[in-house]
């Protein structure tokens, strides 16, 4: 019998993560003794916050070890309920309309889970984070790229969705502060977004996980903010892991109306059953102590602006590459199409030769392009940036 056909159709047509492979492949050279320099993993390299580790610990000792509810921990939810209550992301501190789950990444295959099926469309702004494409195939329904080059910033307008609409449209997806970009949505153009959505009868997921991590004095808007209308429409996803350098903890958020939110937690707990019990302990302590929490982010923020601009003067000194400056996140996405090669190849040769991990624009839906990471240390930067230069000065221009 072919192989092929134990596998459903969903396992069949799913992609493997590219960020994660390009991870595991920087990993594996290093453990076979290479020198690699890694630009590839969306991962703090600082460690989770002490306070928060001790609470997750102080959680094992006193024996928060058994199933919590599926939607999470009661004082989890009342507490980012207020949380939500005071961004004005929902009217009343109702934690109902909260779930907890195993990462930001299932927080977002849920949202798309519980509202799109076979004969849906679900509109992806590109360059877009490599999963989005592949949770809405898994959920049955069908993916639509939109393309929004650095000449506008990385950012699709209210007139290209409008454009691309269809009577199957059903979903729209924003990210701000974006992977792979870093790019952040003003409020002008996100309320029209909005709009177009409350007059097309259309949802909105706003995937927000990297909602702190600002720079350059860059403000991160909402969009269930703006009005009840959006409130109702809007689906707010978050969660600790990239705020808190908390990735391996698997914690996400997320908050919908009731009937939403209430599809979520069911599909939850069918799915996974909950979240952690004890991690959700430590995420508690993060909201309890919000001043100390992003007293520890800020410091994190320190580093991780220097690294953005030294990394973004170090790219845009190389001929052939351009970069636009990021507002947000911990990624810049520069443009390498000017050396006449494309975006796999690239980073095949780049990392065969020099050693330098980097993915390909291509898994971002932005061929043409490269992500690297700057959650990383300031002297892999600066070798990453030596080796770079040394490859593409073999270019002819």
């Amino acid at each position: 019998m072919n192989s092929k056909n134990y596998l459903s159709p969903w396992a069949m047509n799913v992609s493997p993560s590219p960020t994660l492979a390009v991870d595991a492949k920087a990993k594996a050279l290093k453990a076979a003794g290479e020198d690699v320099c890694g630009f590839g993993a969306g991962e703090p390299d600082f460690d989770t916050p002490e306070f928060i580790k001790q609470a997750g610990t102080q959680a094992l000792a006193d024996g928060k070890t058994k199933y919590a509810p599926a939607g999470g921990i009661p004082e989890l939810r009342q507490a980012l309920a207020e949380q939500y209550q005071e961004h004005g992301v929902i009217a009343e501190a109702n934690p109902a309309q909260v779930i907890v789950s195993p990462g930001g990444k299932y927080s977002c295959y849920l949202a798309i889970l519980a509202t799109c099926g076979p004969g849906d469309e679900v509109i992806i702004p590109a360059p877009y984070w490599v999963s989005y494409p592949e949770m809405v195939k898994l959920a049955g329904a069908t993916p639509k790229v939109i393309l929004a080059g650095d000449d506008q910033g990385f950012k699709i307008s209210a007139d290209q969705i409008e454009e691309s609409l269809s009577p199957a449209t059903k979903l729209i997806i924003l990210n701000s502060p974006s992977n792979p970009t870093g790019c952040l949505y003003e409020r002008e153009e996100m309320e029209q977004i909005v709009d177009l959505a409350c007059r097309k009868d259309l949802l909105i997921m706003s995937d927000e996980i990297y909602e702190y991590l600002l720079y350059d004095g860059s403000i991160h808007y909402r969009p269930a903010s703006f009005s009840e209308e959006a409130a109702e429409r809007v689906i707010t996803v978050s969660g600790f892991s990239k705020t808190f350098s908390m990735t391996g903890w698997r914690l996400g958020t997320l908050v919908a109306n009731p009937a939403i939110s209430k599809a979520v937690a069911s599909l939850q707990s069918q799915t996974t059953s909950n979240a952690t019990t004890f991690a959700q302990y430590g995420a508690l302590a993060a909201v309890q102590n919000w001043s100390q929490a992003m007293d520890a982010v800020n410091e994190m923020l320190v580093h991780f602006d220097r690294r953005r601009l030294k990394l973004f003067d170090g790219l845009n000194a190389i001929e052939g590459v351009s970069c636009l400056r990021s507002q947000g996140a911990f990624y810049l996405f520069p443009k390498i199409s000017g050396l006449g090669m494309g975006s796999e190849e690239f980073s095949n040769q780049l990392l065969e030769k020099e050693k330098v991990a980097v993915v390909s624009g291509h898994a971002f839906g932005a061929e043409g392009y490269v992500r690297l990471s700057y959650a990383t240390a300031d002297e892999i930067i600066d070798k990453g940036l030596d080796r770079l230069h040394e490859f593409c000065s073999n270019f002819e221009f």
